[in-house]
């Protein structure tokens, strides 16, 4: 491994199913780190979405590239040798087992670091460790609704409140740990300890929720209480959804919202502008030919300039508009769908995908990591291997003798595919 991977030596287990923790892990793959997958003898639930190659599927590749795969019964009591050994193996820990699994199996994050001190434990968890949700299960779309972050998005199904179809409180979850594994490794060169990261996915979605996340004590506290019983009364009064939002204040200004920081409709498609600045402003207003001078009233105001606006708007074609806004010094872009971007010019220059080449299940192409560090620091890996075809080289690296090996597939602990 290059002395220029950030994670280079550095063993990991990975405990993980679904997003956020096995994300984690090829996030420290691609910086170097040998990681170890630990999988039911079923595989990990998103292999069999959509398979398109026994065991492999499009959502699997893209959360666990770089990793060594070990069907493994966790439960089993003739598995604990091969979890002592994943254990005494390790540098680092990931794992995002249901509430209270972990305890039950004797692998929590506290035992894990009373028996080993120098281990750095990164543990996801639905709402955090205490308080009175601590126990409950959860999945992102819940997380987006108990935090607050689906209300924020403001995305809605007929009438009724939706999430993004990415699951973003995993995602920032899984970078969120990368992150905190990343400072714990570091203090542990400068101290020898290890430690415990702590991410749930609910402080990771109300992150993502940051400025509507902040108030003043002084200023908005009353009101907020005061919002808050309003929408209990609507509640019990059987108040929609959209009738409960629009009794919340928006968190930008009439003009924001109208007309500098939203998406238009051109002759053509749709474009998005962002303009935060006065200075931006009077540029896209000079660009587009009008004055903005609300006087005294703004609530009337921008109603009337807004379909100004959006009618300058769809009298050019996008390109047209970029053209004439990308000049202006305004930031701009057309709506892309997601389709569109493994050859787009943006994203090839700036090697955004890469390319791989599974044994089973064909060619493929992936985001390349997130995160780009000289000298190759971070650096896109290939598939990794089909499912079980790693069980017999990992145990035996492992110490796990060959007898015990065929003791544990004869049953059902591991499972091999020769």
């Amino acid at each position: 491994m290059p002395d220029s991977q950030p994670f280079s030596d550095i063993k990991v287990v990975e405990f993980g199913q679904f997003v956020a923790v096995p994300f984690c892990g090829q996030l420290l793959a691609e910086g170097g780190a040998e990681v170890i997958k630990v999988e039911s003898p079923e595989g990990d639930p998103n292999r069999h979405m959509a398979e398109v190659a026994p065991f492999e599927s499009r959502i699997f590749i893209s959360r666990n590239r770089g990793k060594h795969s070990l069907p493994l019964k966790l439960s089993a009591a003739s598995a604990r040798p091969v979890i002592d050994a994943l254990l005494n193996w390790a540098d680092v820990v990931l794992m995002n087992f249901r509430p209270g699994l972990a305890e039950k199996m004797n692998i929590d994050a506290a035992s894990l670091l009373q028996r080993f001190p120098k281990l750095v434990i990164g543990e996801i968890t639905p709402f955090g460790k205490n308080g009175p949700d601590a126990c409950l299960s959860a999945m992102d779309i819940v997380v987006q609704a108990r935090s607050g972050l689906m209300a924020a998005m403001g995305r809605t199904i007929d009438g009724r409140p939706a999430p993004g179809d990415p699951v973003i409180s995993d995602y920032m979850a899984a970078t969120s740990l990368a992150f905190g594994v990343s400072s714990a490794l570091f203090r542990r060169e400068r101290t020898g300890r290890g430690g415990i990261v702590d991410v749930s996915l609910m402080q990771s979605a109300m992150t993502l929720a940051n400025n509507q996340l902040v108030r003043s004590e002084d200023l908005d506290r009353d009101k907020h209480h005061a919002l808050i019983a309003k929408l209990n009364e609507m509640r019990v009064d059987g108040a929609s959804f959209l009738e409960q939002s629009a009794t919340l204040p928006s968190a930008r200004m009439a003009a924001m919202t109208a007309i500098y920081f939203r998406t238009f409709e051109t002759a053509d498609g749709t474009i998005a502008i962002a303009c935060a600045s006065k200075g931006l402003q009077v540029r896209f207003s000079t660009a587009l030919g009008f004055v903005d001078q609300p006087g005294t009233d703004p609530k009337q105001y921008y109603p009337a300039l807004q379909l100004q606006v959006e009618t300058i708007i769809r009298g050019k074609t996008s390109a047209q508009w970029l053209g004439v806004l990308e000049a202006a010094g305004v930031p701009v872009s057309t709506v892309k769908f997601p389709v569109e971007l493994f050859e787009d010019p943006q994203t090839e220059a700036n090697n955004m995908f890469a390319d791989l080449t599974h044994p089973e299940a064909g060619k493929f192409r992936t985001l390349s990591p997130p995160v780009k560090l000289d000298g190759e620091g971070f650096r896109a890996q290939g598939a990794t291997k089909s499912f079980a075809t790693e069980t017999r080289a990992l145990l035996a690296s492992l110490g796990i003798k060959p007898e015990q090996v065929e003791a544990l597939v004869k049953e059902g602990v591991t499972v091999v595919r020769d």
